[in-house]
């Protein structure tokens, strides 16, 4: 199965208002290199998922999930080296359901929206709240967020300079 998927940074939180369901999701890496192994706590459910290397400028890539038992899952998280905790929120825009994900803890800030497409070539409306597209930007990949979380990024270009 192929994602193809467009990431943008969001300008505010009116999306809250036209959301229609969200979810708490806590999710940890296995592994990051060339594939990423994924396990995931969306809720009451859990899904070990494994996604192949980014295509198309970011926008394309291989996707495999099952659903596994919660309690499996909570056992691989605490084997992961950094869990990403965040509420997912679905909004209706258009033809398409924007998830905007508002992280919690050390990556408490950064809002990021998702919008899965059917073409690489599709361009979906894009709603008011939505600021700057970062797809394929790899800061913004959870699985970079789970190593190097969004709070340390300030303090780390300070030490840099």
């Amino acid at each position: 199965m192929r994602e193809i998927e467009r990431k943008f940074l969001v300008s505010d939180d009116t999306f809250r208002r036209e959301a229609f369901r969200s979810t708490h999701i806590a999710q940890g890496y296995l592994c990051s290199r060339r594939v990423t192994a994924r396990v995931r706590i969306r809720g009451e459910e859990a899904f070990l998922t494994i996604k192949g290397k980014s295509h198309d400028g970011g926008l394309s890539r291989f996707e495999w999930e099952r659903p596994i038992p919660v309690r499996c899952a909570e056992q691989l998280l605490r084997r992961c080296r950094g869990v990403v905790e965040k509420v997912r929120y679905e909004v209706r825009h258009g033809d398409h359901i924007w998830e905007v994900d508002c992280f919690e803890g050390d990556n408490e800030g950064l809002v990021v929206a998702e919008v899965e497409l059917r073409a690489t070539d599709e361009q979906p409306a894009l709603p008011a709240w939505i600021w700057k597209e970062v797809t394929g930007v790899r800061y913004y990949h959870n699985s970079f967020l789970a190593r190097y979380p969004y709070k340390s990024w300030l303090t780390n270009l300070a030490v840099s300079k």
